[in-house]
C-alpha cells in the first residue's frame, strides 16, 4: 500500500486492473486504492509478470502492506523498499474534563390515565432524556421504576446509528485527514512568512500578445507563468525544495510542484506536476488542465499524490489578496498567490496603476531564515519580469 501523503495511515483496495499471469510494464496502472481524500490509481515501477495478489478488493490495510507479488523481468533490478512513513508524535493527553453538571428538570405531573411512575424513576428519566411515554413499567400495577428507565436509556444507546451517505462519509473523512495533516504542520513546523507585491504588467501584456493567435483551448493562463517561475526560482534556492527528515532537510533533485486543487464536494488535494522546471509553458498548461480535471474526477495516480516536493496554492479566483498557508509535511515550503488586480504602485517616482499580485512564502525556520526566503521572492519577481524566457 503506497503512502499517498504524510497524513495517510491506511488505504482500501478498490479493484485490481491487472490479472495474475499478466505482464506489466513500468508506468502501468495495476490497482485502484481509496484514501480519505480520493480514489487513486496505483502505478507499477518495474517490468515483470503479476504472480499473485495478496489483498482482496474491499480490504483496508496499513501503508507499507504488500499488495501483490511481481516476478521481475530478466535484468530488472529489484526496487528499493519504500521508506517507512514519518511517525507522527501523539498529541499530549488532555486532563480529564470535569463532569458536566446537569440541572435537574422539574418533575412533571403524571398525565391522566398514564402508568404510575415512581418519583425516583421520573427524576432519572429527566436526567437521561428518556420519554416516559415510551417506557413500559415492570413494577406492581405497571409502575415505572428506575430499572425501567435505565433499560430504556440502554436500548437507545444500543440502537444502530442512522446510515451516513457514502458521499458525506467521504467528505467527513477528508476533513479529518486534512485536519490531521494541518495539526501536525502547526505542531511540528516552526513557520514564518514573507511576502512581496509583484508587478505583472509585463507578464500580462506578453500573455495577451501570445494568446492573440491561439485557439481558446490552447491559450495560456497567467497562473502557468507563476508555476513555471516558482519552479525556476527553486533552482536558485534549492533548500526550499525537499523534505524535513529526522533532524535535517533533504533537498530533492527534481522539482515536482504540488498544486492545491479544490474539489467540488469540498476539501482539496495537492497532486504533483512532475519536473515542472523542465516543461515548456505549453506543456505545463496542458498538464495542469489534465491534472485539475483528473483531481476533480477522482482519477489521480499514486505518483502524483506521493511525489510533491513543494506546494503552490492560489486563492486569487475567490478574491483573496494574499494567502499565508500551512506547509504540508514533510515538505518545507509553500508558495501562495493572491488575486491579480490593479494596484497603485510607485514607478520611477510616480504612482501608477498596474496589474500586480501578492506572492507569499511559508517557510520552515529549521531550513531557511528570512534572508534566503526573501531571496526566493526576489528571484521569483525577476523571472516574472521576463516572461518570454520562462
Amino acid at each position: 500500500m503506497p503512502i499517498l501523503g504524510a497524513d495517510m495511515k491506511a488505504g482500501t483496495l478498490v479493484t485490481w486492473r491487472k490479472e495474475p499471469g499478466e505482464a506489466v510494464r513500468r508506468g502501468d496502472i495495476i490497482a485502484e486504492v481509496e484514501t480519505d481524500k480520493a480514489d487513486v490509481e496505483v502505478e507499477i515501477f518495474m517490468n515483470g509478470v503479476v504472480e499473485r495478489f495478496l489483498i482482496e478488493p474491499g480490504e483496508k490495510v496499513p501503508v507499507g502492506t504488500p499488495l501483490a507479488v511481481i516476478k521481475l523481468a530478466p535484468g530488472e533490478p529489484a526496487p528499493a523498499p519504500p521508506p517507512p512513513p514519518a511517525a507522527v508524535p501523539a498529541p499530549g493527553v488532555a486532563p480529564p474534563a470535569a463532569p458536566a453538571v446537569v440541572p435537574r428538570a422539574p418533575l412533571a405531573a403524571p398525565a391522566a390515565g398514564a402508568a404510575p411512575v415512581s418519583p425516583a424513576a421520573r427524576q432519572l428519566a429527566a436526567e437521561l432524556g428518556v420519554d416516559l411515554a415510551t417506557v413500559t413499567g415492570t413494577g406492581p400495577g405497571g409502575r415505572v421504576q428506575r430499572r425501567d428507565i435505565q433499560a430504556a436509556a440502554a436500548a437507545v444507546r444500543a440502537a444502530p446509528a442512522a446510515p451516513v451517505a457514502p458521499e458525506l462519509d467521504r467528505r467527513a473523512r477528508m476533513r479529518q485527514a486534512i485536519a490531521a495533516a494541518m495539526a501536525r504542520s502547526a505542531r511540528e513546523i516552526p513557520h514564518f512568512h514573507v511576502s512581496s507585491t509583484i508587478d505583472l504588467s509585463r507578464a500580462v501584456a506578453w500573455l495577451a500578445e501570445q494568446n492573440k493567435t491561439r485557439k481558446i483551448a490552447d491559450r495560456l493562463l497567467y497562473g502557468v507563468l507563476l508555476i513555471k517561475a516558482t519552479a525556476l526560482a527553486l533552482r536558485e534556492v534549492p533548500e526550499l525544495n525537499g523534505f524535513w527528515t529526522g533532524d535535517r532537510v533533504v533537498p530533492h533533485d527534481s522539482i515536482h510542484t504540488g498544486m492545491a486543487v479544490s474539489l467540488p464536494g469540498g476539501g482539496l488535494v495537492a497532486p504533483a506536476l512532475h519536473d515542472t522546471d523542465k516543461q515548456s509553458l505549453d506543456e505545463l498548461m496542458g498538464n495542469l488542465r489534465d491534472l485539475v480535471a483528473r483531481a476533480r474526477a477522482g482519477t489521480l495516480r499514486s505518483s502524483e499524490m506521493s511525489d510533491p516536493t513543494v506546494t503552490i496554492t492560489s486563492l486569487g479566483d475567490e478574491g483573496a489578496e494574499a494567502v499565508y498557508g500551512l506547509i504540508y509535511p514533510p515538505q518545507v515550503a509553500l508558495v501562495g498567490f493572491g488575486r491579480l488586480h490593479e494596484r497603485p504602485l510607485s514607478v520611477e517616482g510616480k504612482v501608477v496603476s498596474r496589474p500586480a499580485i501578492v506572492a507569499t512564502l511559508s517557510a520552515d525556520h529549521r531550513v531557511v531564515d528570512g534572508h534566503r526566503a526573501s531571496r526566493f521572492l526576489a528571484v521569483l519577481d525577476r523571472l516574472l519580469q521576463e516572461p518570454e524566457k520562462l
